[in-house]
């Protein structure tokens, strides 16, 4: 990535507050794997002011879509207490192998870390972790696969790809939560921050950002019925569509 290809993909700005479509496949920060990060390009979102913006929160290697970032450092802190505060609205584009049970739904299911060795992790379900709350709307529904808006109540890491295997419908492409299965429909993560909205200006509306359909998620998304010729996302009722398979 480049800094110009970063920059056309900011979706909001002021003063204060950046949003960035972050793409798959990039890590937002440095991690043990190396390699490029989002954050080596932020200085050439400065824009005038002295230092580079820096992460309100995070979004995991491999998902796409809607980062929000802090200009200076009191918005630093105060995006971190809208997160943690869970008074950020999140929604985010998934397809799922399988059929959730109904239309609409929350999955409370409490998440532990678990680790083997030193560098090797995982999330999972656990009556002794955190709470970790998820709802969840389907927007089309296919022979294998579903298509969902998942609504984190709670910021647990792996929050979504966690409790959607724990319903017996892991996101598509998720080889750690999914196996062999997920990856076998397609290699890359279905997972996308759609949609941001930050309480963020007092005597303001929400800050309110929306990030387009991925390319890598459009040939699935296209065959299920959820967006238009456009590549549009297309909100209706559920509706059973035969003939869709991997």
């Amino acid at each position: 990535m480049t800094d110009e290809e970063l920059i056309a993909r900011i979706l909001y700005r002021d003063g204060s507050l950046l949003i960035v479509d972050k793409p798959a496949g990039i890590p937002v920060h440095a991690g043990f794997g190396g390699g490029e990060t989002l954050d080596q390009h932020f200085p050439a979102l400065q824009f005038g002011l002295p230092n580079p913006p820096q992460l309100g929160h995070r979004l995991d290697k491999d998902t796409s879509g809607c980062l929000a970032l802090g200009r200076h450092r009191r918005a630093i802190r105060e995006l971190g207490e809208i997160f943690a505060g869970q008074r950020a609205q999140k929604t985010y584009l998934a397809v799922v192998l399988g059929s959730l049970p109904d239309d609409e739904g929350r999955v409370d299911a409490p998440l532990a870390k678990v680790t083997h060795e030193k560098r090797s992790w995982w999330m999972k379900v656990d009556p002794a972790g955190q709470p970790s709350v998820t709802d969840y709307r389907v927007i089309a529904r296919g022979d294998r696969l579903t298509v969902v808006d998942l609504m984190p109540r709670t910021g647990r890491t792996h929050q979504l790809r966690v409790h959607m295997a724990h319903l017996g419908c892991p996101i598509v492409g998720d080889g750690v939560y999914g196996g062999d299965p997920a990856r076998a429909v397609d290699q890359k993560l279905h997972l996308h921050a759609r949609e941001l909205e930050l309480p963020y200006y007092r005597k303001k509306p929400p800050v309110l950002a929306r990030a387009p359909v991925p390319p890598h998620m459009l040939r699935l998304l296209g065959r299920l019925g959820a967006i238009d010729d456009g590549g549009v996302l297309v909100h209706l009722s559920p509706v059973a569509i035969g003939g869709v398979g991997s």
